[in-house]
């Protein structure tokens, strides 16, 4: 038996992204491919389970949060060492050490290079810096592409979703020209609560 840790479950989350987040994209090169060949029953059908990919997606980040918040509710018990120790559970195969760079490590990044950029800027600007800003943060594993898109470290992947998550979450503004990134009002109370000098 092997105790608990505590950074497994939202590790599984992290893996379990991961995957949806390869497989929608993989779903939108092939979109891409059968746009060419104006396919359009077939582009149908691959813009459907694309839209319900997503919404699995979003589902499971929803479960990743309450369990964040359930965990948390827990810890904020005192808990000694002992305790901890004499406590076990069943061991589920240990994920592997060196996971990916948590998605929200990327709002603080994303949010200040906009600022610097002075509030908007095309998407490569901004991961450009990104990447320079999260140097020391980001491990090996994020660094190695996707099986899905080679051609695209998984870092990149991570922080176009984080883009989208923030969207979601007011940090960045919905309706800001393609490939441009546009921090919101929320955004900048957000990054000033993070540095409030």
């Amino acid at each position: 038996m092997e105790g608990n840790n505590a950074a497994d479950v939202p590790a599984a989350f992290e893996i379990l992204l991961e995957e949806i987040e390869a497989e929608i994209e993989f779903n939108n090169q092939i979109g891409a491919k059968l746009f060419e060949s104006s396919d359009y029953k077939k582009i149908q059908a691959v813009l459907e389970h694309v839209e319900q990919l997503n919404a699995f997606r979003d589902k499971v980040v929803v479960l990743k949060r309450e369990y964040l918040k359930i965990n948390n509710q827990v810890n904020s018990y005192e808990i000694n060492e002992e305790e901890k120790a004499s406590a076990s559970r069943r061991s589920l195969s240990r994920l592997p050490r060196g996971m990916r760079t948590p998605q929200e490590a990327y709002y603080q990044p994303i949010l200040s290079v906009l600022v610097d950029m002075g509030g908007a800027a095309k998407m490569n600007d901004i991961l450009t810096q990104v990447e320079i800003m999260m140097k020391g943060i980001l491990k090996d594993v994020d660094y190695e592409s996707l099986a899905s898109a080679p051609d695209m470290p998984r870092w990149r992947n991570a922080a176009q979703w984080a883009r989208q998550a923030m969207v979601q979450e007011g940090l960045l503004k919905a309706d800001s020209p393609r490939g441009f990134w546009e921090i919101s009002e929320s955004g900048r109370k957000w990054l000033e609560s993070k540095h409030p000098d």
